[in-house]
């Protein structure tokens, strides 16, 4: 005699198993949806904070200051290009590659294209473009989740560099 084994499931059952998997695809696809916009506001952060911090020294006589940036680690480097002067330096291929997103007033980058989620490029004003390139342009910033630059402003100069 051989008997079959058989497994029975009810329709109930089944069901059940469909809608776990749905609600975790949901989950999973929610969380890196809300990772994304971290990582947005992390740029977002920086691109406003690094403003107000170039605004306050650009309206004082003069000064410097050592600041600290967050950023996500997918952005290896952030550079500051000057497209109205010749590109020069160990960075050269990087201005070369990011020129796709310079379309007339931006001048701080983020490399690799598509590391700043959607915000590639930024226009930063009162920077003092030709100082901060006068040896490298672009001038890049190596990122390893953070960036430290020191912001600076001497009593000739109406501009800030960055260093």
């Amino acid at each position: 005699m051989k008997k079959k084994g058989q497994m029975k499931l009810s329709f109930g059952m089944i069901f059940t198993i469909i809608l776990i998997v749905a609600f975790m695809a949901f989950a999973f696809y929610a969380i890196q949806k809300f990772l994304g916009m971290q990582r947005t506001l992390e740029v977002g952060s920086f691109a406003s904070t690094f403003q107000e911090d170039i605004n306050r020294m650009w309206k004082s006589s003069e000064g410097s200051q050592e600041k600290e940036y967050y950023l996500p680690k997918r952005i290896e480097k952030v550079c500051i290009i000057d497209y109205s002067s010749n590109l020069r330096g160990k960075n050269k291929e990087i201005g070369d590659k990011l020129k796709q997103v310079f379309y007339e007033k931006e001048n701080i980058f983020f490399y690799p294209l598509g590391s700043a989620e959607g915000l590639d490029a930024l226009a930063i004003e009162h920077l003092d473009l030709k100082e901060i390139t006068k040896e490298e342009n672009p001038f890049c910033i190596e990122n390893s989740g953070k960036i430290k630059v020191i912001i600076k402003k001497d009593y000739e100069n109406s501009l800030v560099i960055i260093k």
